[in-house]
């Protein structure tokens, strides 16, 4: 009986010609869900890209994790045997102090702009680095080597370095309020700590917060420069897997305890991940409403089917065919169509998608995006929610008709004109 359903379900499918090909109404219908699927891939796929791109270009200067401190200066004092407890930790490829202060920085002129200063250790010879900043050296390198020792040296972004129009060789000067404020009666406030720094290098990352507003120093630099002492702001870590952050982050919270807390990568970053969660969550629905369009032609279709077919359907049922085949026979036109459709989609979907990789079919301007290619990657996972969410409406969008044409009385229907 399953065979006789599928075969007349294809008869329905064909021209009225008797030819083999799909008929009119059958290809629009399955070309709406084709154009729908194709189309929810490629995007899914270009946001995926874009938040893997994002969150690459974020890690560059970022760590997997900081270990900080609560109170009223948030800096470390005892930082060193706090370091030598972090990096015994299971899950912490490597931990180094880190200094961080907000500063003015100028080179000299009434111009002057608003930067964080990142004071570094001196990387170590075969320890692995805990970011990847020091692999984005543009000109010059992360080791502060100044020409002479009468001022200290400082990497700063390529962005920053073209406002100040500052490059390797040049003088900077940074201005910062101390961590530990010192008042001044002659000056009548605060008296803030200015420095001379000579710049050792430009780096270039692509991120635009890093480029045009980070600086880097050598740690007793930064310390210097914050007024710290021998204090630092804290510790970065790097752990193997990232994505593991959280739980080593938990781990080192518990193991140190109070005035120390963790916070990890996506948490510093949490509310530019959530946006970027909730606009691909927004390019899904809306993008569903052209599957859900296409669902809206497979009804149309499948009824002008039952119409057109009403004759036939009542003498298969006075032949004594049941209803529950009459619908089940709509119930695997609707599925035919919904398959072949998504899998053409998936098909189309997956093939502009590589093509678009592979051709750079759409070129960007680096100096807008700091990217020069449209980023695409498909999950599976995607595939999957769309190819199920697909199948689930056109196989919906089937009910109806298929419930009108069951409910057909043989005499009436074969009397129908």
């Amino acid at each position: 009986m399953i065979r006789l359903e599928i075969a007349i379900a294809w008869r329905y499918l064909r021209s009225r010609r008797g030819s083999q090909l799909l008929s009119l109404i059958s290809i629009i219908a399955m070309g709406g869900v084709v154009v729908g699927v194709s189309a929810l891939i490629l995007v899914l796929g270009v946001m995926n890209g874009l938040q893997k791109d994002l969150r690459d270009k974020i890690l560059i200067g970022s760590p997997d994790l900081r270990v900080l401190t609560v109170g009223d200066d948030l800096t470390m004092t005892d930082w060193e045997a706090t370091l030598t407890k972090v990096r015994r930790q299971a899950g912490v490829v490597s931990a180094e102090p880190f200094v961080l202060k907000d500063a003015l920085i100028t080179k000299g002129n009434d111009y002057a702009e608003p930067v964080k200063v990142v004071g570094l250790p001196a990387a170590v010879p075969g320890s692995p680095d805990v970011t990847q900043i020091r692999q984005y050296a543009r000109s010059g390198d992360f080791t502060f080597r100044a020409p002479d020792d009468s001022l200290k040296g400082i990497v700063i972004g390529q962005r920053l370095a073209e406002r100040l129009n500052a490059w390797p060789g040049q003088v900077l000067v940074l201005a910062t309020v101390p961590g530990r404020l010192q008042m001044s009666s002659a000056l009548g406030g605060f008296m803030p700590t200015i420095r001379r720094y000579v710049v050792t290098g430009v780096f270039e990352t692509g991120m635009y917060e890093y480029d045009s507003g980070y600086a880097y120093m050598e740690l007793s630099a930064a310390q210097d420069l914050a007024g710290l002492g021998t204090r630092v702001t804290g510790i970065d870590v790097r752990t193997p897997d990232r994505w593991r952050a959280s739980i080593v982050a938990e781990q080192l919270a518990t193991l140190l305890g109070f005035p120390y807390r963790t916070i990890d990568w996506q948490e510093q970053n949490r509310s530019l991940f959530s946006a970027l969660k909730l606009e691909k969550l927004a390019m899904f629905v809306i993008l569903l409403l052209i599957v859900l369009v296409a669902a809206f032609n497979i009804v149309s279709t499948l009824t002008m089917v039952v119409t057109d077919k009403t004759r036939e359907i009542g003498i298969l049922k006075a032949m004594g065919m049941p209803a529950a085949s009459i619908r089940r026979i709509f119930l695997w036109q609707g599925a035919a169509i919904g398959f072949v459709g998504t899998s053409i989609g998936v098909a189309l979907g997956l093939l502009c998608a590589w093509a678009l990789t592979r051709f750079k079919l759409i070129a960007l301007d680096p100096q807008v995006y700091f990217i020069d290619r449209l980023p695409i990657q498909i999950a599976i996972t995607d595939v999957m929610w769309i190819v199920g969410a697909s199948l689930g409406i056109a196989m919906l969008a089937t009910l109806w008709p298929a419930r009108q044409a069951s409910r057909l009385f043989p005499v009436e229907a074969i009397r129908h004109e």
